[in-house]
């Protein structure tokens, strides 16, 4: 969108003369090619456009009556505020494409002969909520002009997606395709699709965004995945996306040259998406293709009835086509993420029918569940927050007095318990006071709540624990505890924060900016802040990645943020002109919701921060920092967690403890001698190892690990064993083997190596009576410290840890005696 904005100094006259000058003498546009449109009661727009510019009247449409509720060529912010008259140009694309006398700007979506390219808003006057209209005080203008449009009419092609911002793209996929022009005319949607998601995905990748399932990522998720099926109905089965986003990179990067400075990044985004989104369609089109099968009409195989089919439009079946059970296409979208519309489409390749209806109450159910669920809590925090808001409407705001100290004297303004208010409480349990100021942060920014206690006036017998501070509404300061004794409001009580707490926390909270900007600084300027946590044990950072911290990496970012601890910096804070603040270098970020005036946090010399929590007043008073943790989240965004001052004196304690816990078991005569020894025992330990393969008795036949298989439950045998395997291929064998001897039980088999992995299977029996391989596998992985998951009757998982095979093995057997799944 292209525009011009003047706010109080011109107006209609020169917006109107200026438009139609970049029109006629910059764009060379004939001036008898355009026609425009004005407000119905806008007698000025009208006399400029026919007596000063000369266009003739029967070129211009005069449109609305805001007073008879049509809202045609007149501009709303909303039901209330500046408002004003429209004026659009619109460009003739040829009277062979008019249809009928009424084909007249405006009214282009019925006639495609006319084609609006700009928008001039005259913004002059203010909506009143009684529905009157005055004029404001500053008259403004703000237009707005299609680009993609602008190029057509200028390039003189049919649409948008015939301009050369699009037609590379278009060649790109045909190359790929192998279709000549009329295919593509055939096929043109698709084409489209391809080409708008395509770029689509490149701007957004590049501002940041990552996949996800939910808010901007899950938009991007959604748009690339489109632009996936569009290409599997051209016939496309292999990647493309990155192909596609690579010409809109070499088409774009003259006028956004850092698409270009981050095309490694962008295109690795968008495999990895694509990658998974194929494991997807893979996983989801095996199960659908077993769905269809029974409802086959013949005994092809699917395959080959796939490819005749190939193509055919749902609408296209005919009545008495079978019908695919909306339960098990809603089973397909909820348990492997596959997209209902692809399910329509290849249940129509093979003659099938969805039964969609079915679907969308499935659907609906599921959402009923979830609402009955939530219910009675949402209820509970909609009253809950018509509490607060009467009691800030009623007490004011909480003045927040604890950046200068961590105790104040304060007045209780209201006491709250199970959502309702007294005006005095005794005894003991849970309840809620707000003070008319508090020292106590309220939990915000990532930063936790304060923990103290409120005591009587000048500092006697504490009264209320305060095991918590919220801020549940804006300007609303409440302290959660305990009541020791008898609180009352307008009664006057010392707030005393705990101060040891606050200041770990406040250790953690400047750390993390020190950790944010070397973070910056050592990977680049993407890996901005995603979200945070602060606490007084540890803190919390999220950041925008898609791959793990080198070794070397890690060891700089520590390095520079002690080396600042080191110089011990003034830490100073500033509240400004958020324009002030930006202006002066701060970090604000695009999902971050700022006020006109900001607190900033500077680090002398080193990181400036928008931030309302609370800090060290130097450097120097974090003390110690280590990284204890760097790993992933989700797609594209990782997590480091970190220590400080006596945190991190502790952990590095406990390491060295445990460094001379393992000489002592290595054999090692120093701490120094520990990587020497180890090596030394892992040769000994392959020597042994391939002595024992060699003399052939180290590992059980596979059917005597199933006629000793043990009897966990009743009929549920199981074979768990361990072992290692010259490569995953003997591992996997091995399995098919037992499972041959032992038709009807589980096997849990462990892959012991580097990195130890589990394979579960489980006869179709024992899933039909609820045991599933992927829960076994879950439960296995907390032992080993790894991740996994399948299928009810199989399912596989990697560790971390060699020496937690033997509890995970264990786990398993547990967890089915604690089952017991009765017999069917």
């Amino acid at each position: 969108m292209l525009g011009n904005w003047s706010f109080g100094d011109y107006f209609k006259r020169e917006a109107i003369h200026w438009a139609w000058e970049l029109l006629t003498e910059v764009y060379k546009i004939p001036g008898d090619r355009i026609g425009v449109t004005v407000y119905k009661d806008d007698d000025e727009a009208y006399d400029i456009w026919t007596r000063e510019i000369g266009v003739p009247s029967e070129r211009i449409a005069r449109w609305g009556n805001v007073e008879k509720g049509d809202d045609a060529n007149f501009w709303r912010m909303a039901e209330t505020g500046p408002c004003g008259p429209c004026s659009e140009l619109h460009f003739d694309r040829g009277a062979e494409l008019s249809e009928g006398p009424h084909c007249i700007p405006d009214h282009s979506e019925n006639c495609p002969r006319w084609l609006e390219i700009w928008n001039l808003v005259f913004m002059e006057f203010d909506q009143r909520a009684d529905g009157s209209r005055v004029p404001l005080p500053m008259k403004s203008v703000d237009t707005g002009m299609g680009l993609d449009r602008m190029t057509s009419v200028i390039q003189q092609v049919k649409t948008n997606y015939d301009t050369d911002l699009f037609t590379p793209i278009h060649a790109a996929m045909r190359d790929l395709l192998g279709h000549d022009p009329e295919a593509f005319e055939a096929e043109r949607f698709s084409y489209q699709v391809i080409a708008d998601h395509s770029r689509a995905v490149t701007f957004l990748v590049a501002d940041g965004v990552t996949p996800s399932n939910e808010g901007r990522g899950y938009v991007l998720r959604r748009i690339l995945r489109r632009a996936v099926r569009h290409g599997r109905l051209l016939g496309r089965r292999e990647p493309f996306i990155d192909i596609t986003a690579g010409v809109v990179i070499d088409v774009m990067k003259g006028a956004y040259p850092y698409l270009d400075d981050q095309r490694e990044k962008i295109l690795k985004v968008i495999r990895q998406e694509e990658a998974q989104f194929a494991r997807t369609l893979e996983t989801g089109t095996n199960h659908l293709e077993a769905a269809l099968a029974p409802l086959m009409k013949n005994e092809r195989t699917l395959g080959q009835q796939a490819q005749r089919v190939i193509g055919r439009l749902p609408d296209s079946l005919p009545a008495d086509a079978p019908v695919l059970a909306g339960e098990v296409a809603f089973r397909l979208h909820d348990t492997y993420g596959f997209p209902v519309d692809l399910t329509i489409d290849m249940a129509a390749e093979y003659g099938v029918r969805v039964d969609r209806e079915g679907f969308a109450a499935a659907m609906a159910e599921q959402k009923e569940r979830s609402r009955k669920g939530t219910k009675a809590e949402l209820s509970r925090h909609a009253e809950l927050g018509d509490l607060y808001q009467s009691v800030l409407r009623r007490v004011g705001e909480t003045k927040f007095v604890g950046y200068d100290g961590t105790e104040a004297e304060a007045t209780v303004v209201a006491i709250l318990r199970d959502g309702m208010e007294y005006q005095e409480l005794t005894g003991h349990g849970e309840a809620e006071v707000i003070l008319d100021a508090t020292p106590f942060y309220g939990e915000g920014g990532g930063q936790v709540g304060d923990h103290g206690e409120l005591l009587e006036a000048g500092g006697g017998s504490p009264i209320f624990s305060v095991d918590d501070t919220q801020k549940p509404i804006a300007g609303l300061f409440v302290h959660r505890g305990q009541l020791h004794g008898r609180i009352k409001v307008g009664e006057t009580v010392t707030a005393r924060v705990d101060a040891e707490r606050r200041a770990r926390t406040m250790r953690n909270h400047t750390a993390t900016h020190l950790l944010h900007r070397a973070l910056r600084n050592v990977v680049g300027p993407e890996a901005h802040q995603a979200g945070s946590l602060v606490a007084p044990d540890y803190l919390r950072f999220d950041y925008p990645l898609d791959r793990a911290l080198t070794a070397g990496e890690k060891r700089a970012i520590e390095d520079e943020v002690r080396g600042i601890v080191r110089e011990n910096r003034p830490v100073t804070t500033v509240v400004q002109a958020m324009t002030d603040a930006v202006a002066a270098g701060a970090d604000a970020f695009f999902d971050e919701k700022y006020g006109e005036r900001v607190r900033t946090v500077r680090v002398e010399g080193y990181s400036l921060e928008l931030c309302g929590g609370t800090h060290c007043s130097a450097s120097g008073q974090i003390g110690s920092f280590v990284i204890t943790a760097d790993r992933s989240i989700g797609a594209g965004t990782r997590r480091i967690e970190a220590v400080t001052g006596d945190g991190a004196d502790a952990l590095l304690r406990e390491r060295l403890d445990l460094l001379e816990r393992i000489a002592a078991a290595v054999g090692a005569n120093t701490v120094d001698a520990v990587p020497d020894r180890v090596v030394a025992l892992q040769d000994e330990l392959r020597e042994t190892r391939r002595r024992l393969r060699a003399g052939g008795s180290a590992m059980p036949k596979p059917a005597e690990l199933a006629a000793h298989a043990e009897e966990v439950a009743p009929g549920i045998k199981l074979v768990a064993h361990s072992g290692s395997f010259e490569s995953a291929e003997q591992w996997k064998s091995f399995v098919k083997e037992i499972r041959a001897a032992l038709p009807s039980g589980v096997i849990a088999l462990a892959f012991d190596a580097e990195a130890p992995q589990v394979f579960v299977t489980v006869s179709p029996d024992l899933v039909e009576r609820g045991i599933s391989a992927g829960d076994l596998v879950k439960v296995a992985m907390k032992s080993m410290e790894g991740r996994g998951g399948g299928r009810p009757e199989m399912a596989q998982g990697m560790g971390t840890r060699r020496d937690g095979i033997s509890a995970a093995m264990a786990a398993i057997a547990d967890t089915l005696r604690a089952a017991n799944p009765a017999r069917s």
